[in-house]
């Protein structure tokens, strides 16, 4: 579904990058002028209980992703050899660990009750009832995965290429250009990546084979989401930005300022809130996109180096992870209205 005009604010300067019309190479990919990417900001010490109840974890984590189908929270620990799955009605149990291959990785939204982890030149497709896991060897570095409309999956690597796998793992698409892929959003059937080394946000013209339009996103891209209104949200960690876009075709809607480096990023579909966290000041914000412009709903202190973040949508509840070890915290923020 596409954002109605009147509930966004358009911005079009500075915006337009680059509008690709044809496949591109691996080469091109490799002389793009990059950037060094940007990185969560290193968390002061707490100032403020954080809200909500905390629980030790075995260990840090790095990334979150939540599962509506079978109500499962998953986090990735920092050094990507482990998936910790958690009951999001029991946070308090102990979690189930499912060992990966290792490797740079990147969690990204759940589907059906089916996780997709990048974990090296592979891809880990978990089954988050189970706990049984498939993996899919690939050709390259992988650094993200989406499970597309048409059941296929996508796969952006560390040098910029976007593979298309189908069912049966085989490599179908390799659509080359970008820098580094690292997210992937998928709306409908659009499918789009994040590149942190170019700062940029680009359509993926799977039928046509090639990259479509992008735009630059901020002084430094790091984190994306989507949700149900077809929009792709991205946080701006260096330039201290909330920027929203909407895709078919893309186009950069709303730019807002957040400060105190906004990283970690999750959309409740049934509140119509994109939460956002602070890793400057250990805070997580709700905002309402529906005016035009991002408006505060909703604040509440974090552990500290919140750099995950997920949400039930069913429920409301958020889950913070801390990427120092501080734990899982979980805030009913229906509770706390």
């Amino acid at each position: 579904m596409r954002v109605p005009a009147g509930r966004t604010t358009t911005v079009l300067a500075g915006a337009l990058l680059l509008l690709v019309t044809g496949c591109s190479s691996k080469d091109e990919g490799e002389n793009l002028k990059t950037i060094e990417p940007a990185t969560a900001a290193v968390s002061p010490a707490t100032v403020a209980p954080p809200a909500g109840t905390v629980r030790p974890l075995p260990g840090a984590v790095e990334t979150a992703a939540f599962d509506p189908k079978t109500g499962t929270v998953a986090l990735l620990t920092p050094d990507a050899d482990r998936l910790l799955l958690l009951p999001a009605a029991d946070p308090a149990a102990a979690p189930r660990e499912v060992q990966l291959p290792g490797g740079v990785a990147n969690l990204g939204a759940a589907r059906d009750g089916v996780l997709l982890v990048p974990a090296g030149r592979a891809v880990v497709r978990v089954d988050l009832a189970s706990g049984q896991t498939t993996t899919v060897e690939v050709d390259g570095d992988v650094s993200s995965a989406a499970l597309l409309e048409s059941g296929a999956t996508a796969v952006g690597t560390s040098d910029g290429s976007v593979l298309v796998l189908d069912s049966a793992g085989k490599e179908t698409e390799r659509i080359s250009g970008l820098a580094s892929v690292d997210a992937l959003g998928v709306t409908g059937e659009q499918l789009t990546a994040l590149d942190r080394r170019q700062t940029s946000v680009t359509e993926i013209d799977i039928p046509d084979k090639h990259l479509g339009r992008a735009l630059r996103a901020g002084e430094g891209a790091t984190n994306l989401t989507t949700d149900h209104f077809g929009r792709v949200l991205v946080t701006d960690t260096r330039g201290g930005e909330l920027i929203a876009l909407t895709t078919d075709p893309l186009m950069m809607r709303q730019r807002f300022p957040v400060p105190n480096s906004p990283y970690g990023i999750a959309y409740d579909d049934t509140a119509n809130l994109v939460w956002v966290t602070l890793t400057g000041s250990n805070e997580v914000i709700g905002y309402d996109l529906s005016t035009g412009i991002p408006v505060e709903k909703r604040r509440f202190p974090t552990v500290r180096q919140p750099n995950a973040v997920a949400v039930d949508p069913g429920t409301g509840t958020l889950f913070v992870g801390s990427a120092i070890g501080d734990g899982l915290q979980s805030i009913d923020t229906k509770a706390q209205s």
